[in-house]
């Protein structure tokens, strides 16, 4: 069975705690994003160094390998995005598919030292970007193509959200 697109609008956890990992985004202070990017990103190490890690735990589910493709990539499209958030009037961003990335990358193919390695340097890289966001940039705005808005603040407990939200996933 292949894996159902994941279509849903996530932004919601920006408003409310998520009822499947417990992050809530309100409770996150903006300084604090950086280093639990890089925290999150050190217990993804350990996690790709497991024996099962390219094992999907059903037909419908990725493996752990998978997500941290995945993780690796939101982490890289998030900095994409706040860069021209720091840089631009109000960008739009690039539509991502992050569906369609895992099948032209081949997520389940690569090898977890490699995905390991690079998750670490996209969260290092997105992570210090955060670090050196001035007090008056927090509340610079960027949009995504569906109209979601986002200031560089909520841009940041959103992806924060993300890389939480997966290692839950496959952490349990």
């Amino acid at each position: 069975m292949a894996i159902s697109p994941d279509t849903k609008d996530w932004t919601w956890v920006l408003e409310r705690p998520c009822y499947q990992c417990g992050f809530h985004a309100d409770a996150v202070p903006a300084n604090t994003i950086a280093a639990r990017i890089n925290e999150n990103a050190e217990a993804w190490m350990g996690v790709l160094r497991r024996s099962d890690v390219r094992v999907r735990p059903s037909n419908d589910k990725w493996s752990t390998l998978e997500y941290g493709c995945h993780v690796r990539d939101v982490l890289r499209i998030f900095d994409e995005r706040l860069s021209l958030m720091l840089a631009e009037e109000d960008p739009i961003f690039a539509n991502w598919d992050q569906d369609a990335t895992a099948i032209e990358e081949s997520y389940d193919l690569q090898d977890p030292g490699d995905v390991s390695r690079e998750l670490r340097a996209a969260a290092s890289r997105v992570a210090d970007r955060f670090d050196w966001v001035a007090p008056s940039q927090w509340a610079r705005p960027g949009n995504r193509s569906n109209g979601s808005r986002f200031t560089v603040e909520s841009l940041g407990r959103y992806s924060l959200h993300d890389v939480v939200h997966h290692l839950w996933d496959v952490a349990g």
